[in-house]
């Protein structure tokens, strides 16, 4: 089993907030995850990025591979990191 470290969408229509979410590469994108890594919610200004970084680094460890997107984020808010 793959795991991506990746969004999951949530919200009202028009007004959407991010899960920041560990799971398999083959569930859909809002389907079933392993395990919330934080929240990206880019409706405030400036977006809002909470992550958890023990999870973060212990996923990462593990060899999980991660969004484009994700990967941004975790450079932004834990540099050294990635």
């Amino acid at each position: 089993m793959a795991v991506t470290l990746r969004l999951a969408r949530h919200g009202q229509t028009k007004r959407p907030f991010y899960r920041v979410v560990a799971a398999d590469q083959q569930a859909r994108r809002d389907g079933r995850y392993l395990e919330v890594l934080g929240v990206y919610n880019p409706m405030t200004e400036p977006p809002t990025i909470t992550l958890k970084e023990d999870k973060v680094k212990r996923w990462l460890e593990v060899g999980a591979q991660t969004s484009q997107l994700v990967r941004d984020l975790i450079r932004k808010t834990l540099p050294g990191v990635i």
